[in-house]
């Protein structure tokens, strides 16, 4: 039943996070708002709405390591799995702003988590504490400053110029749907991983890091993969490292703000597979003029994640 639970957990995440993407950029294009604003707000909120209630939720009952290796894994999976996979289709091109910022941010981020949770920096507690939480948000309000920063100067992405409005009923219909899918999705699956975690006798972050993080992922996995065929590597890959500051800023602040986050046995390899995976992809877009992943450089990320698997299966 667990098993069962899971999937339709993870169908309800997916599910509630398009919904909620719908709905919200209908409801904001209804009201007059811009498409920068939509595109940097309500989309990039939707991808990582998945870790967000997830987290939430497992901050609430208490659910730890879950919280924390959800990001984690996700962050991973993103760079690893969903870039490797989007680069095997097409050439994935990254702009300068990208390689020189958004990536480092990325970078910083996972390195943040490494050194927060080592009780290195302004909490002598392992994990994640308040003021830690506190200092990711802000993180988190100061990249949302320079997200808008470059709006002004039209570098940032926007979001699709073909969408049509829809009504301010269904728009509204969309996001409580949405947001209610999300809720109980977030509820099935964080119980079930747990009650899995008991009957195979391992840990919670163990089932973290892998099941729940890829489930989460989804809504990245679907939107960079299409993006790639399609040949739109700006999606492609703005929507993977957006992800990865999105949810180690503002999910891991959140969470950790809601209840302390205490430091877990795998913490520091965690986070140094998720800041590996950025800093591979800082090297390969930047070396030569082209900034570009190519197929190889996706076989490579795949490869890399193959192995963190295999090791993560090996400790159980």
């Amino acid at each position: 039943m667990d098993y069962l639970l899971i999937i339709a957990g993870f169908v309800l995440l997916t599910g509630g996070a398009n919904f909620l993407i719908n709905g919200a950029t209908g409801l904001a294009a209804k009201l007059n708002i811009s498409n920068l604003v939509i595109g940097l707000t309500v989309v990039a909120f939707g991808t990582s709405a998945p870790e967000l209630v997830v987290n939430v939720v497992a901050a609430i009952e208490g659910s730890n390591e879950i919280a924390l290796t959800n990001v984690l894994g996700s962050n991973s999976i993103n760079t690893f799995v969903i870039l490797g996979m989007s680069a095997l289709f097409y050439p994935l091109l990254a702009q300068r702003s990208t390689i020189r910022v958004e990536i480092p941010l990325s970078l910083f981020a996972a390195v943040a988590v490494l050194v927060l949770g080592s009780g290195m920096f302004l909490s002598p507690v392992k994990g994640l504490s308040r003021l830690d939480g506190v200092f990711l948000l802000l993180c988190f309000t100061l990249f949302i400053f320079y997200i808008f920063y470059l709006g002004k100067k039209g570098k940032a992405p926007v979001a699709d110029e073909n969408y049509k409005p829809m009504g301010i009923a269904k728009a509204v219909s969309l996001v409580v749907g949405g947001l209610a899918c999300l809720a109980i999705g977030a509820e099935m699956i964080v119980r079930s991983a747990v009650n899995l975690a008991v009957s195979w006798g391992v840990s919670q972050a163990v089932v973290g890091v892998t099941i729940v993080a890829l489930g989460t992922s989804l809504p990245e996995l679907a939107t960079s993969v299409a993006a790639a065929y399609k040949k739109s590597s700006d999606i492609a890959v703005g929507n993977i490292i957006g992800s990865n500051i999105f949810n180690v800023f503002l999910v891991l602040g959140v969470s950790a703000v809601i209840r302390p986050l205490p430091m877990y046995p795998n913490l520091v390899a965690d986070a140094a597979v998720a800041a590996s995976g950025s800093l591979l992809v800082l090297i390969f877009a930047g070396l030569g003029k082209k900034h570009t992943l190519k197929r190889i450089h996706g076989i490579i990320l795949l490869a890399v994640y193959a192995a963190y698997l295999a090791w993560i299966i090996g400790t159980l």
